[in-house]
């Protein structure tokens, strides 16, 4: 058995180039979980896989991690088809306020969530065989936005502040570890001045870097010893 990531955005809101921040968790090369759906999203994750995705994990409800459901939406009504769509449970509402209120189809007939099967979770969820765990991070406002991790294969921030003392119980084995990471930090988004001054060497060494505000800014965190993450780069993990 063996896992992969593969990075199909790696950018803030505000990159077009980078593209919306999304990864795709692959196992024996074959997708089974698609982290996040920003608005380039679908376009990717269509020319990588050339089908619709099975299951959706979101980290939080800003219209970047989010925006893409809706073309999953027509998609999946068109093809009568469903995705899972695993939510942590205190942003149905959110998500709901976002998508679901005003009609999808001009011609009617069809709810918003006739296209997902929508997975509350909390702390875990099954999928695949496989057990995941879900953690709160630090973003625009409390429990509003999570994480999500595989036991000895990742730990994924979603987007945060500094959360070392998470990452440290999360990547407590020898998990590869993705955090969200701009050039400059804001009151929603780890810096790479945070990164460096909050987490350990020890965990600093197996981080992979993404949410980049453009490529100008990539090149400058790689220029400082980071692994910073492209768009369609594909990283092992454990097995």
């Amino acid at each position: 058995m063996s896992f992969t990531m593969h990075f199909l955005g790696t950018g803030s809101a505000a990159s077009l180039a980078l593209g919306s921040a999304s990864a795709v968790l692959e196992r024996d090369e074959r997708a089974i979980l698609l982290l996040d759906c920003g608005p380039s999203t679908p376009d990717r994750y269509g020319a990588a896989y050339e089908r619709l995705p099975s299951a959706i994990f979101l980290t939080h409800a800003h219209l970047d991690h989010i925006g893409g459901l809706e073309t999953f939406f027509y998609q999946a009504t068109f093809m009568q088809a469903q995705i899972k769509l695993y939510a942590p449970v205190t942003l149905v509402a959110m998500l709901h306020a976002r998508l679901a209120e005003f009609p999808g189809l001009a011609e009617g007939g069809k709810n918003f969530w006739d296209a997902f099967q929508l997975i509350p979770v909390s702390n875990s969820f099954f999928h695949d065989g496989l057990v995941f765990s879900v953690f709160p991070v630090r973003h625009h406002a409390p429990n509003t936005a999570f994480g999500l991790a595989l036991a000895g294969q990742f730990v994924y921030s979603g987007d945060t502040r500094p959360v070392p003392e998470v990452f440290a119980h999360f990547g407590a084995g020898n998990e590869t570890l993705f955090h969200d990471c701009a050039l400059n930090a804001n009151p929603s988004h780890t810096g790479i001045d945070d990164l460096e001054r909050e987490y350990s060497h020890a965990l600093r060494q197996r981080m992979y870097l993404y949410h980049q505000h453009d490529q100008d800014d990539a090149d400058e965190i790689a220029k400082r010893g980071w692994r910073v993450l492209a768009p369609g780069a594909r990283i092992a993990l454990g097995a």
